[in-house]
């Protein structure tokens, strides 16, 4: 096995489970700007996540719904003018 390859800078991070508010203490190396204060009073680098396993499916039993064409609507949204462009111009050359 290779020496030295693992991390030395462990120190105790909080993530959050940003679906359902469950937060947990533990040691990792991830890199965040984000603080948040522990329910000991100490401020501590905070990750959010979007699943745990409090609320995978795996884990509890019950399916979460995505909304998958909510996503695709606010893609569309958010590049609109360019896409509007982009036909402008195929038009234009036409």
């Amino acid at each position: 096995m290779k020496k030295d390859i693992h991390p030395k800078d462990y120190r105790l991070v909080v993530f959050k489970d940003m679906s359902n508010e469950y937060t947990f203490l533990t040691r990792s190396t991830a890199q965040t700007k984000e603080t948040i204060v522990w329910e000991d009073g100490k401020e501590y680098p905070l990750i959010k996540l979007e699943i745990s396993h409090t609320s995978h499916p795996f884990y509890t039993g019950k399916m979460k719904f995505v909304d998958t064409a909510g996503r695709v609507d606010k893609f569309r949204n958010r590049y609109k003018q360019h896409l509007e462009k982009k036909e402008e111009s195929k038009q234009t050359e036409a």
